[in-house]
């Protein structure tokens, strides 16, 4: 079972430390025991530290013990993880079929 978790429409520079303690805070009210969804379907603008914080949510999310999977990319979020080489670290199935 996972806990899911919806993204900001907005995940650049200006906004991912703030961004990044309320994830991170959501990640830690989950219930133990479940995994971690992000719901990236409703992100809008981002640029590269955007995917720094889906990074950074995931090495939170270990410490916790919890497996972290972003979800419902867009189109343009996506190539830019498949760009930086990150896509497998934040979603091994999409990885897998873009292979």
């Amino acid at each position: 079972m996972s806990h899911t978790i919806a993204l900001p429409s907005v995940l650049t520079a200006q906004v991912v430390e703030t961004v990044q303690t309320q994830l991170v805070r959501s990640m830690q009210a989950a219930p133990q025991g479940q995994g971690i969804v992000l719901q990236a379907s409703g992100v809008q603008s981002f640029d590269s530290a955007g995917l720094a914080l889906l990074l950074a949510c995931r090495r939170a999310a270990q410490a916790q013990g919890r497996v972290l999977r972003v979800q419902g990319w867009t189109p343009s979020l996506q190539s830019l993880a498949q760009v930086y080489g990150v896509m497998p670290l934040l979603d091994p199935e999409a990885a897998a079929a873009v292979m």
